[in-house]
């Protein structure tokens, strides 16, 4: 399947994995490169050493391009140069301005993608030469920037722009990857389909919540889950924190029920308190329910975890019957 996106990446199907933070992880990431997408590595948090690691370990795993990406909501110099140092195929930037770091990593022939929210900023980071984007509507999970549905939000900028644009939130099959095509992107980024894989690096209990949600059990929040990364919106599923914060009227951050409560501990032993911004990774142990448990609305088309290669399949033959019936149309 042959659009702009897979031409410039040189990757089989216009399939990116979204970073999902602590959740991905090498095998993840390598494990949707060789099945023909884009894997993501989530590094904005590790250290120097970690990162080049991590870097280091996918390359083990896989020949084909990969991704790091980077929040620019804390300073991300060193680890731009680990990248440039290291060969990193594609570097992606999220939640910032990216215009220091573009043409330096461009010079090294590494890809560059900037997250946008609005046409305006598809303009600007066009202009400054970045390669593609990713554009996020606010249907996705997670830490989200976006406030316009993509339906419109799509379309919105493809027609500004001359470089591809990946559709972020809400698509998480191959019918979806047919609509985003057909609303002018070059493909789609997936977070929640991705975070059940059987790769991901999160506790069943999670995988399990999600399973048994619907697109009505997100909820987006501009401030909820503040400890960690203030002044972040956010979409979770819901849960008993939101509930006991809702019956308590909503208060702001500061007079919040049980804040500062222990509610879980991390692999190390650490403590993860209520209203945190950890969420559920594999080893934690406590009261998972009560975590942010970041979530896009398509959660309502998941059921159960699978190979990350097998989702690529799946949303390949999904796409094909797409086509398929589209063209029985008459």
């Amino acid at each position: 399947m042959k659009t702009k996106l897979t031409e410039l990446l040189g990757i089989k199907y216009p399939i990116i994995q979204a970073p999902i933070g602590s959740a991905t992880n090498p095998v993840l990431a390598s494990e949707v490169s060789n099945a023909g997408g884009l894997g993501m590595l989530a590094l904005s948090w590790k250290s120097n050493e970690d990162c080049i690691r991590i870097i280091r370990e996918t390359k083990k795993l896989t020949t084909q391009p990969f991704g790091v990406n980077l929040v620019l909501d804390w300073d991300q110099e060193e680890r731009v140069d680990i990248c440039i140092s290291e060969n990193v195929p594609v570097v992606s930037f999220f939640w910032g301005d990216s215009s220091k770091h573009i043409e330096k990593l461009k010079t090294h022939n590494i890809k560059v993608c900037q997250t946008v929210a609005d046409s305006k900023e598809a303009e600007k980071y066009a202009a400054l030469g970045v390669d593609f984007l990713i554009a996020q509507g606010w249907e996705a999970g997670g830490h989200v920037q976006g406030t316009v549905a993509n339906s419109v939000l799509i379309p919105s900028i493809a027609w500004k722009v001359g470089i591809p644009v990946v559709a972020a939130g809400g698509f998480t099959n191959g019918q979806g990857l047919i609509a985003s095509l057909v609303l002018g992107g070059s493909g789609i980024s997936i977070g929640s389909r991705f975070l059940m894989s059987t790769e991901a690096h999160i506790e069943q209990g999670y995988a399990d919540l999600i399973a048994d949600a619907n697109e009505n059990d997100t909820f987006y929040t501009q401030d909820l889950f503040h400890l960690g990364w203030e002044n972040a919106p956010h979409r979770v599923l819901k849960n008993s924190t939101i509930k006991e914060w809702e019956k308590a009227g909503k208060p702001p951050i500061g007079k919040r029920p049980n804040q500062g409560e222990v509610i879980a501990q991390d692999a190390n032993g650490k403590s993860i308190y209520r209203y945190s911004d950890n969420n559920p990774i594999k080893g934690v142990t406590g009261n998972i329910e009560a975590m942010a448990l970041y979530a896009g609305q398509s959660v309502g088309l998941l059921n159960k975890r699978i190979p990350s290669k097998e989702i690529i399949e799946n949303i390949i033959e999904e796409a094909k019957q797409s086509i398929k019936f589209i063209g029985s149309l008459k």
